[in-house]
């Protein structure tokens, strides 16, 4: 084990709310609590519980949908429960086969836990680090004898691991399932037994995962964990799940001003979602603004307050007084333009970013892209980029090419 950071419940903490009150809490934004009676019970016991939710370190940066889950555990350590937050530094080296429609290749040891450190940083972003435990999944998957693996293997059948969709898809296609994405659900449900957790929390994808830490406990004589899903948000397109792959994601370590700018620009519609789900004010206060927008108030205006609150929780309150700044159509400090140009570019095929930045009318010509590349004058969603850059489609970048010319690009097949 890395590190873990671990404080106790105790009579000093704060008085718990109500169960109706923690209750109409939890499923703010949940998609589904499974079983609610069950949580009921749980929480009539007056005890703080283990809720845990288990992230693996596949990468680097986080982006907001990752907060999806991160915002429910602090909504729950402050009804007073104890979080686990679990850092799969196992897991990730088998790769999550969830929604896949391919063999995951799995990362080293090195790669995992190099990502995991920047984990850490980011989430205490959100939550409280004196009353957050950190876990690694090594910590006791490492310990088990191959005969454990054995017995822990024998509590489910290849039959019920293909009644998940994605595998029964691969499956039907014939595809290649390795066995050790088998694994995958097993040990995620193994961890609930060695941390003995009361709650899971997971995305909508992560169903199959969340039921099996259910299985196993009871396997292994313990109460069984309830389970809240939560939604996959949407990226700033309002249509596909947030994604770096696709484009359409704020990244929580991206300058003040583009993650200003990037949430001011998402579509009227998903403001509600974002506000729900990434916000911290209470429910009656979001229900004002909407009928502050029915009054006539400007959706952009509200926007505006999303966006300074997210900003103030990653970069502080004076950064969030000052992204909306831009002079002019000039970048400075990460800042983009308040008014993002949007284009979209027919194409059937991935494009290089010379040709996109030609299409897009952001240069003059092709040779024009290619001396902005040369000179290291092209950024896509704030990074430079070479000639080498490839723009995927069904994706969508935010492009500037040299110092005035800004745009959302989107290639649309």
């Amino acid at each position: 084990m890395v590190g873990s950071l671990f404080l106790c419940w105790s009579s000093v903490g704060p008085e718990m709310k109500s169960v109706e009150e923690q209750l109409a809490l939890i499923k703010r934004g949940a998609e589904e609590v499974l079983v609610e009676a069950e949580l009921v019970e749980k929480l009539k016991r007056g005890q703080p519980l283990r809720i845990k939710a288990g992230f693996d370190p596949t990468a680097p940066d986080l982006h907001l949908g990752h907060t999806v889950l991160i915002n429910k555990l602090r909504q729950f350590q402050e009804l007073g429960h104890q979080v686990i937050f679990l850092i799969g530094d196992f897991t990730g080296m088998i790769g999550d086969p969830s929604g896949k429609s391919a063999t995951r290749p799995p990362l080293t040891r090195e790669q995992v836990l190099e990502n995991a450190e920047t984990y850490k940083s980011q989430v205490f972003k959100i939550l409280d680090p004196a009353k957050t435990e950190v876990a690694f999944n090594a910590s006791w998957m490492d310990k088990l004898t191959p005969a454990d693996f054995i017995r822990l293997a024998s509590q489910y059948t290849v039959a019920r691991m293909l009644e998940r969709d994605d595998f029964n898809k691969r499956y039907s296609d014939n595809q290649p399932i390795a066995i050790h994405e088998f694994l995958y659900p097993l040990v995620q449900g193994y961890d609930s037994v060695a941390l003995k957790a009361d709650v899971e929390l997971g995305g909508t994808d992560q169903k199959f995962n969340l039921l099996m830490g259910r299985e196993l406990q009871r396997a292994y004589g313990q109460e069984p964990q309830c389970i809240v899903t939560m939604p996959l948000l949407e990226g700033l397109d309002g249509v596909k799940k947030m994604s770096k792959s696709l484009g359409n994601y704020v990244g929580i370590q991206e300058a003040p001003g583009v993650m200003y700018s990037k949430l001011v620009s998402i579509p009227d519609a998903l403001m509600w979602r974002y506000f729900e789900l990434l916000s911290f004010r209470s429910m009656g206060e979001i229900e004002q603004f909407k009928q502050d927008v029915v009054a006539g108030a400007n959706p952009r205006d509200i926007k505006i307050k999303l966006a300074e609150e997210i900003v103030a929780r990653f970069h502080g309150e004076e950064a969030a007084m000052s992204a909306h700044r831009s002079a002019g159509n000039r970048m400075k400090d990460g800042e983009l333009p308040e008014d993002l140009p949007s284009v979209v570019i027919e194409s059937a095929v991935d494009m290089p970013i010379a040709a996109a930045l030609n299409q897009a009318g952001l240069v003059k010509n092709a040779a024009a892209a290619r001396d902005l590349l040369g000179a290291g004058s092209v950024k896509v969603d704030g990074r430079v980029v070479d000639r080498t850059f490839i723009l995927k489609v069904g994706a969508s970048y935010i492009c500037q090419a040299g110092k005035k010319a800004f745009a959302r690009v989107e290639l649309k097949g």
